[in-house]
């Protein structure tokens, strides 16, 4: 399978160990690497990762603030269940948020940042769909939204939809050995990609909101 470029999923090299050890929690939590109901051991995540016990046990009250794990008083924390009826609540936001950040990243994308959505946008495009699994395809998925939320040019906009991104992975995630296709699904940021590339604002948007639509769909249809 062609590699795509590690941002924004790793850019850990210039991070603190809080947030290194945040983003690549909060990612196994997303990916279901640890699975939902899971117990969180810090001291077993700090050596698996590489980090003190310290920047796990920050990264983990951030992630009860993100609703990926929950800590209960003497019984420890725990990834949390996906919750199927918050579907409808995450989407609803998304089909509101997802077009506004394709339009400004159109509209506002640098021209270093346009390079790099076109290649991407590439990089997809020579997928081979019988190479890879399901949840690697997922992690392009995942690479795509936050690019295209970096070139938003928003901070605050940025956090909002990544974490809702996040939550509507972890839903798409559950039901992935149900889903027919995943591989259409990636597919479809080509044209999106292109089209923010390109400036085209209304087209960006359309198709931002269409893609959060036919995901909602695709998951009501294997439940």
């Amino acid at each position: 399978m062609n590699a795509l470029p590690a941002l924004p999923l790793a850019e850990d090299q210039a991070l603190s160990q809080a947030e290194a050890a945040y983003r690549q929690l909060r990612d196994k939590l997303i990916m279901l690497e640890i699975r939902p109901g899971e117990p969180i051991n810090d001291g077993q995540l700090a050596a698996e990762l590489g980090f003190g016990r310290t920047p796990v046990r920050e990264a983990i009250k951030r992630l009860e603030v993100d609703h990926l794990v929950i800590s209960y008083p003497r019984r420890g924390t725990f990834a949390t269940t996906v919750d199927f009826t918050e579907l409808a609540d995450v989407s609803e936001i998304r089909e509101l948020l997802e077009p506004l950040a394709a339009r400004r990243a159109a509209s506002r994308a640098s021209d270093a940042m346009r390079r790099e959505l076109m290649h991407v946008a590439d990089t997809i495009a020579q997928l081979d769909p019988g190479t890879g699994g399901s949840r690697e395809l997922m992690r392009y998925d995942l690479t795509v939204h936050r690019l295209i939320y970096k070139a938003a040019a928003n901070p605050h906009l940025e956090d909002t939809l990544i974490r809702y991104d996040n939550l509507a992975t972890r839903i798409w995630c559950l039901v992935l050995d149900k889903v027919p296709s995943v591989s259409g699904h990636i597919v479809e940021h080509v044209e999106l990609l292109t089209a923010i590339a390109d400036g085209d604002e209304d087209r960006a948007a359309e198709l931002a909101l269409h893609h959060v639509v036919s995901f909602e769909e695709s998951v009501r249809k294997v439940l």
